[in-house]
């Protein structure tokens, strides 16, 4: 049973970061951000990211940032 739906930016940072096979600790270091926003960002407890996080996370990822929110 699910409580609530997680954001669209936490979903897919998920899914490009499973589909490269790195833990959130090894997107964090590419990312350049701490551990604990990836952990944050991707549980849903913080649904809107700054843009600066995204981008860093964006290209930590490999894609763009339209890429983490459609």
């Amino acid at each position: 049973m699910k409580s609530k739906e997680l954001p669209t930016i936490a979903k897919n940072i998920k899914k490009y970061r499973e589909k490269l096979g790195i833990s959130q600790d090894k997107l964090s270091k590419l990312a350049d951000i701490a551990y604990n926003v990836i952990i944050k960002i991707e549980s849903g407890a913080t649904p809107n990211p700054t843009i600066e996080t995204m981008a860093k996370i964006a290209k930590g990822l490999g894609v763009s940032i339209d890429d983490l929110m459609k």
